[in-house]
């Protein structure tokens, strides 16, 4: 008889890494075949914007999930429950019940961690105390080892499991690649939230052209926590409107195709976890340049692949990306290694393969 395990995550909408990973599991082939799965969705927001956001519908919502989750322990108790848990904010209170009701069952858990910011909200006595709580005796996957210092006041390192992330081959990718535009393409992929670093972005590209560097940039976003008009405001304040283009969000093969048009990939980002898009340019052979920001130093190998800056510096963004500029050799080279390292380690079947591993490991070990 298979071994059960009830998935609770997240799955699109909205759309955004720990949703699409959320997907990608409960439509796995060899996650499926492997255990007696059950699955319930997490999500109750339509939009990025309403996550964070109490409503009428929300606390349904959750009734609705708790109900599921009870009836799911009472008529089909499960060997283990696969959790993605949200680390902080008002979900976190949300999932530390779910945890409740199923220790109550006596049911083995496993925590899959998309977020951060366990070690900043777990400040003061009460806090402390969930956290400690929510986590005792649970198994943790973890996307990278970088991120292990975020928990480790409340989670033993021998619980703890590395999986980083595997995205879909989408098959666009253009083996014949040409990274030596005469006028180089940057290519910034995100939601325009500021914690992105789109401001920053915008801030580096303003010194390339003061240095009278050539490039175009394309923005690919939907609007967050920066709107469009503030976005167009920005770019005529600093007179990069000629140089700089939005174009909104952009889905499927089109964003594939402006992959595949474009020479340098950006994401100076301030807030991060294992970002699904470095992945998607890597696949695209794109050399990228990023931040030394939560799991990213594991996708960015610093001069390999691409670049990584510290964090909100647009003084040294503007330089690594004055390198790639020049020398488009030097993209290409770190392009290729980039697909590379992508082949080698964050495919979709790489990830169900460790995934499935880890999952029969926990329950084989209790």
């Amino acid at each position: 008889m298979s071994q059960r395990v009830l998935f609770l995550l997240h799955i699109p909408p909205p759309v955004h890494g720990s949703s699409m990973v959320g997907k990608w599991i409960k439509g796995s082939d060899l996650v499926n075949k492997t255990f007696s799965c059950r699955y319930i969705n997490l999500l109750a927001s339509d939009s990025v914007s309403q996550s964070g956001v109490i409503s009428i519908r929300k606390i349904i919502g959750f009734i609705g999930v708790w109900w599921k989750l009870f009836i799911n322990l009472l008529r089909h108790k499960p060997d283990l429950c696969y959790l993605a848990l949200t680390t902080t904010g008002i979900a976190f209170y949300r999932d530390a019940l779910l945890v409740c009701t199923i220790r109550l069952f006596g049911i083995r858990r496993i925590f899959h961690l998309h977020n951060k910011g366990v070690k900043g909200a777990s400040t003061g006595k009460w806090k402390r105390w969930l956290y400690k709580s929510t986590f005792k005796g649970t198994d943790v996957i973890l996307l990278s080892d970088f991120l292990y210092p975020d928990i480790e006041n409340f989670v033993r390192r021998d619980l703890v499991h590395i999986c980083p992330n595997g995205i879909p081959d989408s098959g666009m990718y253009a083996k014949t690649k040409n990274l030596e535009s005469v006028v180089p393409k940057i290519l910034f992929l995100s939601n325009l939230i500021k914690s992105k670093g789109i401001f920053v972005l915008l801030d580096a590209l303003n010194k390339l052209k003061n240095k009278n560097i050539e490039f175009s940039c394309i923005v690919v976003g939907r609007e967050g926590d920066v709107t469009e008009v503030q976005f167009q405001q920005k770019l005529s304040t600093l007179g990069l409107n000629g140089s700089v283009k939005y174009q909104g969000g952009v889905y499927g093969e089109e964003k594939y195709e402006i992959m595949n048009s474009v020479d340098v990939f950006t994401l100076p980002t301030f807030f991060e976890c294992f970002p699904l898009v470095l992945l998607e340019a890597m696949e695209h052979g794109l050399p990228v340049i990023s931040t030394r920001e939560g799991g990213i130093p594991d996708i960015v190998e610093d001069g390999v692949n691409g670049y990584l800056v510290a964090r909100e510096d647009a003084d040294e963004l503007a330089e690594k990306l004055e390198k790639m500029i020049l020398d488009p050799q030097l993209r290409t080279r770190m392009g290729s290694a980039g697909r590379e390292k992508f082949e080698r380690h964050f495919k979709l079947d790489i990830f169900e393969r460790r995934l499935t591993d880890i999952l029969t490991e926990v329950i084989n070990r209790h």
